[in-house]
């Protein structure tokens, strides 16, 4: 209901085939994203860092395909898009070098490849392994976040600053981001990021949230 109600809302259509959403996170809440992707008509591209996470649902069927590679994925949605196939296809990596590499995509081709966006990352719990910051791997980062947790919230900020400007360039030109009520906005101001609304009060962000704008 929250994609397609997004897809009503913002990008003023009933039908969301051959339409993208880009989002992260396949653990326990997060994983219904690349289900409703499908139900929806969509294409999902789910980012998730945690392989067994990505396995356990590529197994239950819920994804439809898995890959660790960027040009796969872009070559993936491009197809799906056109042809207005419904996809759910999760990728094995970190979500902030898929949102950099559709930001490329746009600088390099013009082209904007994502409709919707949002994150269901754990920001609620941002430093303690419920955000893990792109500029490590996934147990590089976990052996980090043991030995030098201030180095790893360090990073994880540093890492939001990125997710937003990315975010950011692709909203610019057209595509449409929510917050999911998982604190992703909250910790990306705190972090430094662009996320605050022009014109209002220190509060007010530029994206929705779903709970007011999208299900409200």
């Amino acid at each position: 209901l929250t994609v397609l109600n997004a897809g009503r809302r913002y990008l003023k259509a009933e039908d969301l085939s051959g339409k993208v959403f880009v989002t992260s996170g396949l653990g326990g809440m997060s994983g219904a994203q690349a289900k409703a992707a499908v139900i929806a008509g969509c294409v999902g591209i789910i980012a998730e860092v945690d392989e067994a996470a990505l396995l356990k649902r590529y197994k239950q069927g819920w994804l439809m395909e898995i890959s660790n590679n960027l040009d796969h994925c872009i070559a993936r949605l491009r197809d799906a898009r056109k042809n207005k196939i419904a996809l759910s296809l999760g990728y094995h990596g970190n979500v902030v070098d898929l949102w950099e590499r559709l930001a490329y995509e746009l600088d390099t081709t013009g082209e904007l490849l994502a409709d919707l966006g949002s994150d269901q990352t754990s920001c609620h719990n941002p430093f303690s392994g419920g955000y893990y910051p792109v500029q490590l791997g996934f147990e590089e980062a976990k052996q980090l976040l043991s030995t030098n947790p201030g180095k790893f919230r360090t990073l994880v900020q540093e890492s939001l600053r990125r997710h937003v400007a990315a975010i950011n360039r692709l909203a610019d030109k057209g595509m449409f981001f929510w917050d999911y009520g998982n604190a992703f906005l909250l910790e990306a101001q705190r972090a430094g990021a662009d996320v605050e609304k022009k014109g209002a009060n220190k509060t007010e962000f530029r994206y929705p949230s779903y709970v007011q704008h999208i299900m409200g």
